[in-house]
């Protein structure tokens, strides 16, 4: 089936060739990377997760995401979901992927991921964090393109495919579950030391992938014969909605907790992502307007999405939908980790900007990601509008 990705149009063409351009660069920036180590980066001893780590936390999420449509459809036999869930299973595919690849360039040299092999520790939740993505990949994989694979030949799929497809649903929890617990277990870290963690991650997450997948859907429709179908984007916008509700009413229990109760840790977090902090007579807000623009146009994407069922508009919808992704991505690809190293344990604050070298990185994994889904979006749909012609 694979050829039928080397079958487009120009614009097609055109799309690959400025995805493969952008990680020829960034194949530039890690060579530099990989010659002079991770003092190129911006990160330090006081910020030592930057942008690489920050992406791979918010696209765990946007993998997990792809549960929300392989949940309803397996286990609840929801129909109107069959010519989408595909796509979630791919999306999940390409964005394990971008978090390995993360985690590879946050590492500098990337034969260190086989210390995680060779020297196992099941005490560390690193260990396991390796486990549910590899896990969670190898599952999407198999089950993916065996689904497609049947859809193609005109059968059903096999029978031993299905408990891999349930085995799958709680993996999907289990990946961002796991990848929360690396936060909320480090008690010099105040920001991340919350039992809400987990919950609040898994509620982006929930918001993020779907919101995404119906971006790539609309645009999908408007440029091929693939049709979601409205009652599936309906539902997709049901289950973003609320999930981005949910996600917002996480956020105040933190500030309710923090500043209700006047805990000086917990307040100096959130004064230096949202307000500003004021330390020493200088004041540290380099990530004040990210944040404070998140909260905006996270608000003004779940009213528009609202707007938008109302008014059947894929427009409005697809504006509403990149909001809140948008908005997700400032909160937990930005805020999450950058603000929990501030201030350090000593009470210090070491602000943390990105080099050219690690946005340029950073880029080319993005467009990497983007790729793989292209290539296998390319043969999902075709399959699939072969056999419905």
């Amino acid at each position: 089936m694979i050829e039928k990705a080397l079958q487009g149009s120009k614009g097609y063409w055109t799309w690959i060739a400025c995805l493969l351009a952008v990680i020829a660069v960034g194949a530039l920036f890690y060579l530099q990377q990989w010659n002079q180590g991770l003092g190129v980066t911006g990160m330090s001893r006081d910020v030592s997760w930057g942008l690489y780590i920050s992406q791979f936390t918010f696209l765990v999420g946007v993998a997990a995401g792809g549960l929300m449509l392989v949940l309803p459809y397996y286990l609840h036999n929801y129909k109107e979901f069959g010519r989408i869930t595909i796509l979630g299973e791919f999306m999940a595919i390409a964005a394990v992927l971008m978090c390995l690849m993360f985690i590879v360039a946050d590492l500098g040299q990337p034969m260190r991921a086989l210390n995680v092999v060779l020297y196992p520790t099941p005490q560390s939740m690193l260990f396991w964090d390796m486990i549910v993505l590899n896990g969670y990949l190898a599952l999407n994989l198999v089950c993916g393109w065996a689904i497609l694979h049947s859809e193609y030949k005109g059968v059903k799929y096999a029978s031993w495919v299905k408990p891999f497809i349930y085995l799958s649903i709680p993996w999907a929890v289990s990946i961002h579950t796991v990848t929360a617990f690396l936060y909320a277990g480090l008690p010099g870290r105040d920001y991340w030391l919350t039992a809400i963690l987990a919950p609040r991650f898994l509620a982006s997450a929930f918001a993020a992938g779907p919101a995404l997948l119906l971006i790539i859907a609309l645009i999908m429709e408007r440029n091929t014969l693939f049709k979601v179908g409205q009652v599936a984007k309906d539902k997709l916008v049901t289950i973003i909605s609320y999930a981005a509700i949910i996600n917002f009413f996480f956020l105040a229990c933190e500030f309710f907790s923090a500043y209700y109760s006047q805990y000086p840790s917990k307040m100096y977090t959130k004064d230096y992502l949202f307000f500003g902090l004021e330390r020493d007579g200088s004041i540290f807000n380099n990530l004040v307007p990210y944040m404070q623009v998140s909260v905006v146009i996270g608000v003004i994407g779940i009213v528009l999405i609202f707007m938008a069922r109302s008014r059947k508009s894929d427009i409005m919808l697809g504006i509403a939908c990149a909001l809140i992704f948008l908005s997700l991505w400032i909160d937990k690809g930005l805020g999450m980790v950058l603000g929990g190293f501030v201030p350090n344990p000593y009470g210090q604050v070491t602000q943390y900007y990105p080099t050219i070298t690690e946005l340029g990185i950073t880029a080319a994994i993005w467009a990497t990601g983007f790729l793989i889904v292209t290539i296998l979006y390319k043969v999902a749909i075709s399959v699939k509008l072969e056999k419905e012609l």
